[in-house]
């Protein structure tokens, strides 16, 4: 009964793929992280649990430094794995600031962690909560008193997502579904935005061992966004005595990064990430800035160590 029902979860999150790649739709992009391979739990909901042990991650991000109204955001996270050591549980919050457009989006995540054989194991998550979506057009008009001018956007709507990740030792990938839910917003009378918010995340990652000092890690995350060509960011990460962390990502025709994590203590890290703008994109925007801090509590040990 238990394999039907794994069975089930996986045909369902497919299924929920495809419709996503097929529907026809106008995208507004999530919020983009550098240190995606060490902010998993924000863009799977599977990953939730899988540190085997409460951690919490704290991450900013200043996006074209200089430039006014450009990107920022803020991400809280937080999850843990159960005592059964088959379910995690997380909770999320990101604030993203455009413009004049302020959007938060606080989600609850479940993910189920089943052994599987060669010491592996397989998460599905889902993940629900609610996104508001502030903007202030008014901002805009100066000292215009024109009241068809003046309408602003405060609205609040359920979100839900699903995903699934598998890890072992050494090498993990996951697919997700951030958002499974569309939505269309009415700004006046005459005008409506639709959000179309079902966006497809592809991650991989894999570990090799040169020696006892250094590990090479390569990884990529694949990126959909609904009307918009399919983006990838690579990554390429030198990690010397399991402290200190140096790396280079390609975001597809946007940026060169550099990446910096010192793992200060067993349960403290800290990372960095500068985005150099490349092409069209270094034209018309400055530099990035990332910072991210983590700290896990307390270990709780499975069949399979935790693949960061």
């Amino acid at each position: 009964m238990r394999r039907k029902q794994y069975c089930f979860l996986v045909c369902l999150l497919v299924i929920a793929f495809l419709t996503a790649v097929t529907g026809r739709a106008t995208a507004q992009q999530a919020p983009q992280f550098t240190q995606f391979m060490l902010n998993n739990m924000v863009l799977n909901p599977a990953y939730a649990g899988a540190e085997e042990a409460l951690t919490l991650t704290v991450l900013t991000r200043g996006q074209w430094s200089g430039v006014d109204g450009a990107p920022s955001t803020q991400c809280l996270s937080a999850h843990t794995l159960l005592r059964s050591q088959r379910v995690g549980l997380g909770l999320a919050v990101v604030r993203d600031q455009i413009g004049v457009h302020k959007n938060t989006n606080i989600r609850t995540n479940y993910a189920y962690h089943l052994p599987v054989h060669n010491r592996g194991i397989l998460s599905m998550g889902i993940q629900a909560g609610v996104t508001t979506l502030k903007s202030d057009y008014a901002s805009l008009l100066g000292n215009s008193n024109d009241p068809q001018l003046m309408s602003n956007v405060n609205k609040t709507f359920l979100g839900f997502g699903a995903g699934i990740y598998y890890r072992t030792t050494h090498w993990c990938a996951g697919l997700s579904i951030p958002e499974l839910m569309s939505k269309t917003l009415a700004v006046q009378d005459t005008l409506t935005v639709r959000v179309r918010r079902t966006n497809v995340l592809g991650y991989a990652r894999y570990s090799f061992m040169v020696n006892e000092s250094i590990d090479i890690e390569p990884a990529i995350l694949l990126k959909y966004y609904a009307g918009v060509p399919v983006s990838a960011d690579i990554n390429l990460n030198v990690v010397y005595r399991k402290a200190l962390t140096g790396g280079l990502s390609y975001r597809k025709g946007e940026s060169i990064d550099l990446l910096m994590r010192f793992q200060l203590t067993p349960q403290l890290q800290l990372g960095y990430a500068y985005d150099h703008p490349v092409g069209s994109a270094g034209q018309l925007s400055s530099a990035s800035h990332e910072l991210m801090v983590s700290y896990r509590f307390s270990n709780i040990q499975m069949d399979v160590e935790s693949p960061r």
